[in-house]
């Protein structure tokens, strides 16, 4: 029995939607975060929102027996409750959630971190895909998603340009990813676990670009 996708990522593996339009999130949520030193696409260290456990650690869900779904609020809730609102308010189920922090490096050296994520290990048949939403929060300019259909096929390359409150949903598993942060600074950003179905479809469809009005 397969898993249940959404149509809207079928074309291409991702949709890029509109820029987050909620309150404003203090950059104290993503400083002040109690980060761990987990290398994943690049120099990298995560601060996570939501574990398999509730505990202070990114390890992937199945090295507790659990899908990529059911996060558990860790700690570090207490400190970034705009982000945590953030995640809830979507309304779908939600696994791994975490803040990345992306420290700079040659586009180079970046391209060699492409990588596929493990997404659905222990995922039951019938049950929906599980992807990643990124809500961007700082986004140094120039910053660049590198997404790849065959990862070492650059004919198969899209790129997305980030910057602030820049909103995406990609099917990792699908899409070899990286982003190139040129700096001079950290790039940090929100990644969010969701299970496909009703409610993050409702979700992105309410996120989508709205189209202009017609002229009179």
């Amino acid at each position: 029995m397969a898993h249940r996708k959404l149509d809207v990522l079928d074309p291409t593996g991702y949709v890029i939607l509109r820029d987050y339009e909620g309150p404003a999130i203090p950059p104290e949520e993503w400083d002040r975060l109690e980060y761990v030193d987990w290398k994943s696409g690049g120099d990298t260290n995560f601060a996570p929102l939501a574990s398999a456990l509730g505990q202070m650690e990114c390890r992937g869900f199945w090295d507790h027996g659990k899908p990529d779904k059911d996060g558990i609020w860790t700690q570090n809730r207490q400190i970034a409750p705009t982000l945590c609102s953030y995640v809830e308010q979507v309304g779908a189920r939600f696994g791994r959630v975490r803040v990345i922090k992306l420290n700079p490096s040659p586009e180079e050296d970046a391209l060699r971190q492409l990588h596929v994520d493990d997404n659905n290990r222990l995922n039951p048949d019938g049950e929906g895909w599980v992807v990643r939403a990124w809500l961007e929060l700082n986004a140094p300019q120039g910053s660049t998603f590198i997404l790849r259909e065959q990862k070492d096929d650059p004919s198969t390359e899209s790129r997305i340009e980030l910057h602030p409150r820049r909103q995406l949903v990609i099917d990792t598993e699908r899409l070899a990813h990286v982003v190139h942060n040129p700096g001079p600074g950290p790039r940090y950003a929100l990644i969010s676990s969701f299970e496909s179905g009703d409610a993050l479809q409702r979700w992105i469809e309410s996120q989508q670009v709205k189209a202009p009005a017609a002229a009179r």
